[in-house]
């Protein structure tokens, strides 16, 4: 299983999950994708969960947080490795998006914060120090695209291209367009445009995919953990999955909305919108990238 050993800038490097019940996600996504996890603890920051790919000692593939309140609806933030956080903010800003959460120190693994873009899609930002982000990707199982739904996607071709200096490059894909975003001739993530086919109001937003060989066959957890019961149906959606196709180094995958798509990401930081005070920081400054190793931080194996 090849490792990854750095991410370049502009580069998605995780994946992390906020959720309103741990315990369930972590049954969901251990049986969808045979992952294990461990519980990582960074000095007061708290508990942070992390899935792994062929064991507890295998390679991170994802974080994994809780939400403030049960009600809340499960969601996942996609997180873009930078070489200068004070720089990609400031440009964050001259290009219309927001800093929603500023530069924090995690322990000796790295330095994060969390923004917005014009339409207010979330994503995190990650300076690596001793965790350089995702373990594995680009194999069975570990996250292998991201992709934005955009309403307005001039404007996001504007913002994200002046913010980590992407390339747009269009292609057809059924009746619309679809946006591969280069850097220099490697595709690192994807655009589709939020088109008449998408609810009126429905927001624009984020989304990990994770490699499987059997698309139907792996989504059927999901459909069936949707059926009515004493949960609101979209609690514990399933994530969206890409089976492996090569042609332009990755497919567009299946967040195009013939297709279907969960509800809006609901960030970690937006749950801790929910709470007042310092409790609301503390549960925001818990928003972050994780891993076992660095100083300051202890894994705690769980199975």
């Amino acid at each position: 299983m090849p490792e990854v050993t750095a991410f370049p800038p502009g580069h998605p490097t995780w994946a992390e999950l906020a959720t309103p019940d741990p315990q369930a996600s972590e049954r969901f996504y251990r049986g969808l994708f045979g992952w294990s996890s461990y519980t990582l603890t960074v000095g007061d920051l708290g508990d942070y969960e992390i899935f792994t790919l062929g064991g507890v000692q295998g390679p991170e593939v994802a974080g994994m947080q809780a939400l403030a309140y049960d009600s809340a609806t499960a969601s996942w933030t996609c997180y873009f490795r930078s070489d200068d956080l004070p720089a990609t903010l400031a440009a964050v800003r001259e290009a219309g998006g927001l800093e929603t959460l500023e530069p924090t120190d995690i322990a000796d693994l790295g330095r994060m914060a969390l923004c917005s873009d014009p339409e207010g899609a979330d994503f995190g930002l990650w300076y690596p120090y001793n965790l350089k982000g995702a373990g594995v990707v680009d194999e069975p199982s570990a996250m292998i695209w991201v992709e934005l739904a955009a309403r307005d996607i001039q404007r996001a071709r504007r913002f994200y291209g002046a913010v980590f200096g992407w390339r747009a490059v269009d292609r057809d894909y059924y009746d619309s367009v679809y946006t591969h975003w280069k850097v220099g001739d490697r595709a690192v993530a994807g655009m589709v445009s939020m088109d008449e086919h998408w609810p009126p109001g429905y927001p624009s937003h984020w989304t990990p995919f994770f490699w499987v060989s059997d698309c139907d066959a792996s989504a059927a957890p999901g459909r069936r953990a949707r059926r009515p019961g004493p949960h609101p149906p979209d609690r514990h959606q399933a994530l969206p999955v890409l089976r492996r196709h090569r042609p332009d180094r990755r497919s567009p995958g299946t967040g195009h909305p013939h297709h279907g798509r969960p509800g809006r990401a609901r960030t970690p930081l937006t749950s801790a919108r929910q709470v007042s005070g310092r409790g609301a920081r503390s549960r925001a400054r818990a928003a972050r990238p994780g891993s076992a190793g660095g100083r300051g931080a202890s894994g705690r194996a769980r199975r």
